[in-house]
């Protein structure tokens, strides 16, 4: 009976005990911080709202200063896909960017598993030499690339013929970008957080490093590999100054060489067709990042980059 009381005694004082605790007080740094990010949310979305605006109007619509379209439109995207030749421009952009992340993917892919997971001699001076050459422009290393790919260029042409040119075709365009030490970096920053664990529960079962690669860290950095991935087609995508210095011909230019053709060219007075050139050019870097952005998120979240 006795024991009973207690803990009825017990129930009746706990939401009291509850009631009385004091509310925590309001977080105004919080507040500040989500006004700030808000803010910049609004300056970086208004830039593309009046792009998109005004690709729906007319000319004279945006001469007399309209803001938004009286009468949507959406013809204006189909004259300025044919004035502007994006059909050839996307497709030779496509195939650039399928070619750059397969060759990044074989190259950073091990080179990151090595830095991360195996040890060798010289290991970190290596990695701290790759890690430097972030810091060195991309500008400065135009001139000293053009080079090589013209040296690589003659040496090919020699020993086996127009087939094997760099210079106007797609070897230029990709293999000096397929080693990316940032995307090594990033991949190698994930691949170090992997359980040790699971490499000798691999090496138990007779698995090696390329097994264990394949099989387990693979599968596990999906995250990261999607969020260099995506990076790295949109630096393909929006890439404009190399292609001007190895492709002379519209066999293998890029879309951003095609847009910038036909807004000085084109359509120099036309406001409206180009803004819907240029909405149709970031569209596939809009389906892109709507597909992979928990990905994209999660990888930069958990490599070590998050501020």
């Amino acid at each position: 009976m006795a024991d009973t009381m207690i803990r009825t005694q017990k129930q009746e004082a706990e939401p009291q005990a509850a009631l009385q605790q004091p509310r925590k007080p309001f977080d105004w740094s919080k507040l500040f911080i989500y006004s700030v990010l808000s803010v910049g949310a609004v300056i970086s979305i208004i830039p593309f709202l009046w792009m998109v605006s005004w690709s729906l109007m007319t000319a004279s619509e945006i001469a007399s200063g309209g803001i938004y379209p009286t009468q949507l439109h959406f013809e204006n995207y189909l004259v300025a896909w044919d004035e502007a030749n994006f059909a050839l421009f996307m497709w030779n952009s496509a195939r650039v960017a399928v070619i750059s992340i397969g060759g990044m993917l074989a190259f950073c892919i091990p080179a990151a598993y090595a830095f991360a997971r195996m040890r060798f001699v010289g290991r970190d001076a290596l990695f701290g030499g790759m890690l430097a050459t972030l810091m060195i422009p991309n500008i400065v290393t135009l001139i000293p690339n053009f080079l090589t790919v013209t040296w690589l260029s003659r040496l090919s042409e020699s020993v086996c013929g127009d087939p094997c040119q760099w210079l106007n075709n797609w070897p230029s365009l990709t293999i000096p970008f397929m080693a990316s030490a940032f995307s090594i970096f990033l991949l190698r920053q994930f691949f170090t957080q992997i359980p040790e664990d699971l490499w000798d529960a691999a090496r138990i079962d007779g698995a090696g490093h390329l097994l264990f690669l394949v099989r387990v860290v693979v599968p596990l950095s999906k995250a990261a590999i999607m969020t260099v991935v995506t990076l790295a087609f949109v630096a393909s995508w929006n890439s404009l100054l190399w292609p001007l210095l190895v492709v002379q011909t519209d066999e293998w230019r890029p879309v951003a060489f095609g847009l910038t053709k036909f807004v000085s060219a084109d359509a120099p007075g036309a406001f409206h067709l180009q803004m819907a050139a240029s909405v149709i050019m970031i569209v596939p870097i809009l389906i892109l990042y709507f597909f992979t952005q928990k990905q994209f998120t999660e990888g930069i979240a958990s490599s070590g980059l998050k501020g």
